[in-house]
């Protein structure tokens, strides 16, 4: 399944400067994380980011842009 859902225009979930943000659904949110740190990947975790509807982490790709990786509330 593929969703877009664009946030608005005065959003501050996202640094302003950026175009657009990739959220990708993700399983075992933690093994993961440690995965990309182990490999020397940069990955911020922010507990207000977390809700009701799950998780999330930020990685950025080469050119600065985040990546959200989201790991749903069961």
């Amino acid at each position: 399944m593929t969703v877009f859902a664009p946030f608005p225009a005065d959003s501050t979930y996202f640094a302003v400067e950026q175009p657009f943000m990739l959220n990708l659904r993700v399983t075992d949110l933690d093994d993961l994380v440690d995965r990309l740190e182990s490999a020397g990947i940069a990955v911020e975790r922010n507990a207000d980011w977390d809700s009701e509807i799950g998780r999330f982490a930020r990685i950025h790709d080469p050119e600065g842009l985040p990546i959200e990786l989201w790991e749903p509330a069961e």
